[in-house]
Formats: structure tokens, C-alpha cells, sequence
């Protein structure tokens, strides 16, 4: 395992798929190093690549609000990165190649964190962490554990910005969370 400086600086000079070749930033992750929450997306987006931190787009934002509501903040209670660490051409889902060369990161970040809860923003991380078939819209908000782990998927905050009519599924989502992190969670206080 690496250390964060260690896993930081083989990000950043990582060129072990294509997206190496348009990246104007590496994103690996931003939040408290000992967050007993982990969330975890798919992929930086424009604002993230130009400014090298996750989830700083309307996404974002949206991302900002929905932890609002439990009483959770970036700055305080979670440590967010995304399955890979380059921006996809276009926001394109990442291909299964780019996952697989950064999985390792991922690992390695969640070895280093040791998260209680991991939150897979969106279908492309939940099959990725949680399992190959995983149907977001049928499965979102259950809950399963691996290795210790209590892991669930909600809807990413860019699907909800696309289809506003999944707020009230979110918000659902969002209390179990918050329900799951008052069972396991010891230091995040809601």
C-alpha cells in the first residue's frame, strides 16, 4: 500500500490509459483522510479537470445540498474521489480499460481511509464496487456489506440535475444513509 504522497504523486504521473493524453488535471479525491464516509463517482468533469477537485461543477452543487440535508459537509464528514482520475472525452462513462487502470488508486485510497460506509454516486461506480449487474434504478438506496464495509449506490447528482422527477428517490436514499450512519458511524455526527 502507498502512502498518500506516495498514491498522489503515481496519479498524477499516471499514464495508464488514454485518458493521460487530454487530462489537464489528475482528480484524486478531496475531504478528510479519516472520513468514515466514502463517496465514490465515476469520473471528473470539465470544472473538476480545470480545477483538480471533485465535484465542484453543478453537480457539485447539487452533491453540496443533498449531504445538507442530512447534515453532512465535504469539508467535515466525507472524502469523495471517483473510479478514475482523469476526465472522460465528453463526460463519456468511463471504458472498462480506464477503470481497470485506475481501480488500484481506489483501493488503495479506501485502505488508507478505512470508510465504515461507501456511496457509489451513480450506476458506473455501483457495478464497478458493488457488482457487475447492479441496476441503479431497481437497487439504489439498498444496502450490502463487503469486508466490513457497508456499501449502497444513489442516483448521481448529474442525473438528478437531467431528471429532476428522482429528487423525492434521493431524498428517500438520503435517510437511510443518514439512518446507516447513526448504526455504524461512531465519529460523524449528525
Amino acid at each position: 500500500m502507498l502512502s498518500w504522497d506516495e498514491l498522489e504523486a503515481r496519479c498524477r504521473s499516471c499514464q495508464g490509459c488514454g485518458l493521460a493524453d487530454s487530462r489537464r488535471s489528475v482528480v484524486v479525491g478531496a475531504g478528510p483522510r479519516d472520513a468514515e464516509i466514502m463517496l465514490v463517482g465515476e469520473g471528473p468533469g470539465h470544472q473538476e479537470d480545470v480545477q483538480g477537485l471533485p465535484f465542484v461543477g453543478p453537480a457539485g452543487r447539487l452533491l453540496d445540498e443533498m449531504l445538507e440535508l442530512i447534515d453532512l459537509s465535504r469539508e467535515r464528514d466525507v472524502y469523495i474521489t471517483n473510479l478514475v482520475k482523469c476526465r472522460p472525452p465528453q463526460n463519456r462513462d468511463p471504458l472498462n480499460e480506464e477503470q481497470d487502470a485506475c481501480i488500484g488508486y481506489l483501493r488503495n485510497q479506501v485502505a488508507l481511509i478505512r470508510p465504515k460506509i461507501i456511496v457509489c454516486l451513480g450506476r458506473i461506480s455501483a457495478m464497478r464496487l458493488i457488482k457487475p449487474d447492479y441496476k441503479i434504478t431497481l437497487e439504489h438506496g439498498q444496502w450490502v456489506e463487503k469486508a466490513g464495509v457497508h456499501m449502497t449506490a444513489i442516483y448521481h447528482p448529474a442525473a438528478v440535475l437531467r431528471d429532476p422527477g428522482r429528487r423525492p428517490e434521493v431524498f428517500q436514499d438520503l435517510m437511510g444513509l443518514r439512518d446507516k450512519i447513526a448504526a455504524v458511524c461512531t465519529r460523524t455526527h449528525l
